[in-house]
């Protein structure tokens, strides 16, 4: 294998596109990133060959044309009753899909060359996702097209592709009334040419599954879909290491499949908590000759669902303490980034969260990769839409023509990633309601069965009461309940499963740092400034709060586990202010949208990760002019009990008990008056003892920018980011939690840019990638990307009246 990587290494060399991977001397992946030229618009000859794009604008794919701006009211502004939000009449919608111009048409162009290009190799043109109907040009002649902007698609250009110089086209097109959210625009992910022998293995054509697993040996299953005449099958299998642990040759195929059974001994078993992967490399040969080899990385793990168990992973009962997630990367739009997936995961790590959906989407690739190295569970979702349309221009246009073609690259493209354990055919669809919906259902699931026997499938349901009188929940593999708590007991009655998931659960709102009075729970409640509280007692008409989800989960071993809505705030679907203006971007978010965590991340993080204290206090305690009034106080901690004292005072020990929900997971102490100063809690063990404290103080004026970078050395490929925090403190050095002072960025050095920043705030009409934005709550986060230049980096922020925070990075 180290010789194998020498040679991958020395043959990483290529034109002037970006990237190329070779496997071998037999396969070539290049990927298309640089040299794109970029137009939004209607071109008619843009396709041609002859077409003059040099005033165009130059960027890199992947690529997001939206998330620039500026945001607009106008921009698909509805009128339209929301049913899945229980709406009857309807009424003007803004921001729902984000206020971001990502109507229209675009187009892009990239001429490229295929060093060495032969006639007679096999040339896969992948897109991993297009935003969205793409028309795809190649050398003035149409290749193929797309329809759903989430699915990853492909076309042989073998008989296409010339020596030299080639001219990539591609129209892409996002109706109005397309979407409930942002979407993004564009070529959002990866475009890549793989070029190969005939002599071949299929694309996504290698499935592995471990149908057996024990301590002291498992079973791997490799199926590999192969062309050419002539082909054997050598695969060998690989641990962590990059010891051989396993190999099987064959001769013979089954129709145009290889099916091999390669023992591997005293297995390491994939999980969250040890996310072991292995590696499988097959190699296709024609005599001795080597012609193409493809290498998989997977993971040996069981799973099981039963009514007597629940979800098993690896014989052991798991619950899902899960996060659902849109694809948009707050300031970044929907443009894939590693890096930034990495920092999203990495935060849902120290939450304590095993799980993910992506919700309503298929995931990236990257997002997969990660998931399989850092340990989470993961439910890829297909459609938000069937036949039956929840808007204008969604997926029920394609849905008979495209939703079989659509699975089928789901499940080839996804299959060998171990982080995936279940399939979601949809969400919340209209098609719950009547007999042809549960015709629909079952048709979608027994596609999902046909190509992968392994994993079961679910839809997030939110007609609970239609879906237990037509049968559509029965069918079922995985019954997944969209809220609806106070149905959970009825719904296990009558389903056969014997077990629930919540697939959707919570959508409490919040905005970081904002507190209202008094405190009192509350559906649909809004204020002046189009905030909702972070004490997190407020949701939405169709939800709730955490609470009660967290009685379900722990009270009910039938309840398998839940996928909160959401991890991350989103640009769109601002409820309870999605009729009002500014507001353009969700509040059901743990932590907002620069990834910075609410104060209802820790009352999750208090209950998910065992293995680390939580002890949090709020609200802050910068109040003038709430002197002598009530300002209740609440602790989201892993421990019992706890003492609060203010400025030295104590207001008493309250412990957990289950009065009521809150009761039982939160610590509050409801009757605290308002005096600046010094908040302490003292928390208690199970015996009694004090084992651990918090302060927050009342801050001064603001005095002083802080910055703290998620990393301070970033690596040259031109993509990496560093986050960091931006704070400021008074002269005390104590933070100021309402400062919201206008800044200004400016990154120094060869080593990085400047790329965006995000304060979290869903009013906030400031663009993401101007260099100055208001603190919101007293933080905010500016996003340095690398440069492919090795070298320092320095962050200067400034504001007015404040001394200028700087922080050194290096790229390498």
């Amino acid at each position: 294998m180290l010789k194998l990587r020498c040679l991958m290494c020395l043959l990483l060399v290529f034109t002037q596109l970006t990237q190329v991977q070779v496997q071998a001397q037999t396969r070539r992946v290049q990927v298309l990133e640089q040299g794109w030229k970029f137009n939004k618009g209607h071109q008619t000859n843009a396709y041609k060959i002859e077409f003059n794009d040099s005033n165009w604008e130059s960027v890199t794919v992947p690529h997001d044309w939206a998330i620039y701006g500026p945001f607009d009211k106008s921009i698909d502004k509805q009128n339209v009753a929301i049913t899945q939000n229980g709406e009857k009449e309807a009424a003007e919608k803004t921001g729902r899909t984000g206020a971001l111009p990502f109507i229209g048409t675009a187009w892009y162009r990239n001429t490229f060359s295929v060093p060495h290009f032969e006639k007679g190799k096999k040339v896969i043109l992948l897109f991993e996702g297009a935003m969205s109907e793409p028309k795809v040009y190649l050398n003035g002649k149409k290749i193929g097209e797309w329809a759903y902007g989430y699915s990853y698609f492909y076309f042989d250009i073998s008989e296409d592709l010339r020596t030299g110089e080639n001219i990539l086209a591609v129209d892409v097109s996002n109706p109005e009334f397309s979407s409930r959210w942002y979407p993004g625009a564009g070529l959002y992910r990866k475009v890549s040419l793989i070029v190969k022998n005939k002599e071949s293995i299929d694309q996504w054509g290698t499935f592995i599954t471990t149908p057996y697993v024990s301590k002291t040996e498992a079973q791997v299953n490799v199926k590999t879909k192969a062309s050419g005449d002539g082909i054997s099958l050598v695969t060998k299998v690989y641990d962590a290491v990059k010891n051989e642990v396993g190999a099987k040759s064959s001769t013979t195929q089954f129709g145009n499949q290889f099916d091999q059974n390669i023992k591997v001994s005293n297995p390491k078993l994939w999980s969250p908590e040890t996310p072991y992967l292995y590696t499988a490399v097959s190699q296709i040969y024609v005599g001795k000759v080597l012609k193409d080899e493809v290498v998989t990385r997977f993971g040996i793990r069981e799973i099981d669902y039963t009514a007597e168990h629940g979800f098993q992973l690896n014989g052991k009962t798991t619950k899902f303490k899960g996060v659902c997630l849109h694809h948009d990367l707050g300031p970044l739009g929907t443009a894939i980034n590693k890096a930034a997936l990495r920092r999203q995961l990495t935060i849902l790590k120290d939450l304590g969260a095993n799980a993910i959906r992506s919700s309503h989407n298929m995931p990236s690739l990257e997002q997969l990769e990660l998931c399989d190295e850092m340990g989470f569970l993961f439910l890829a979702e297909s459609f938000d839409e069937w036949k039956k349309p929840k808007v204008e221009h969604g997926y029920h246009r394609f849905f008979d023509d495209y939703a079989e073609k659509d699975i089928v690259n789901l499940v080839h493209a996804t299959r060998n990633h171990p982080s995936v354990v279940m399939w979601s055919s949809g969400n919340e669809v209209p098609d719950q309601w009547g007999a042809e919906g549960v015709k629909r259902a079952k048709w979608l699931q027994e596609i999902f069965h046909r190509e992968d026997p392994t994993r079961p499938v679910t839809v997030g349901m939110d007609q609970v009461k239609a879906v237990m009188e037509s049968g559509f929940a029965s069918l079922l593999d995985v019954p997944g309940l969209n809220y609806r708590v106070h149905l959970y007991e009825e719904a296990y009655e009558k389903f056969p499963q014997g077990f629930i998931l919540g697939s959707e659960t919570a959508s409490t709102v919040s905005s970081r740092g904002i507190y209202k009075f008094p405190v009192e729970k509350a559906a649909m409640k809004m204020y002046l400034d189009f905030q909702s509280s972070s004490y997190d007692l407020e949701y939405c008409s169709w939800s709730n709060v955490p609470d009660d989800d967290f009685v379900m989960q722990d009270d009910k071993p039938w309840v398998i586990g839940e996928f909160v809505w959401t991890g991350f705030d989103y640009l769109g679907e601002p409820t309870p202010y999605d009729h009002v203006w500014p507001s353009r971007s969700s509040y059901f978010g743990i932590s907002d949208l620069a990834g910075l965590p609410k104060d209802r991340f820790y009352l999750y993080r208090s209950r998910w990760n065992t293995d680390a204290e939580t002890l949090h206090i709020l609200p802050h305690w910068n109040w003038e002019g709430r002197e002598g009034e009530i300002t209740p106080v609440f602790v989201y901690t892993n421990y019992d009990s706890a003492e609060l004292f203010v400025n030295g005072k104590s207001m008493g020990v309250q412990t957990k008990n289950k009065s009521t929900p809150q009761n039982r997971y939160r610590l509050m102490w409801m009757d605290v008056t308002y005096e600046p100063g010094t908040v302490k809690v003292v928390a208690f063990d199970k015996s009694g003892h004090a084992v651990a404290e918090k302060e927050i103080h009342t801050s001064g004026k603001p005095y002083e920018i802080v910055l703290t970078p998620d990393r301070k050395t970033i690596q040259a490929d031109g993509k990496d980011l560093s986050y960091v925090e931006v704070s400021v403190v008074d002269k005390n050095g104590i933070p100021c939690p309402t400062a919201a002072n206008q800044l200004q960025f400016k990154v120094k050095g060869k080593g990085g840019v400047y790329r965006a920043s995000c304060n979290g705030d869903a009013t906030s009409l400031e663009q993401f990638h101007l260099p100055t934005m208001k603190l919101f709550s007293g933080k905010l986060v500016v996003l340095v990307q690398a440069t492919q230049n090795p070298g320092d980096i320095i962050l200067e922020v400034k504001g007015k009246g404040l001394k200028t925070g700087k922080v050194e990075l290096n790229s390498i």
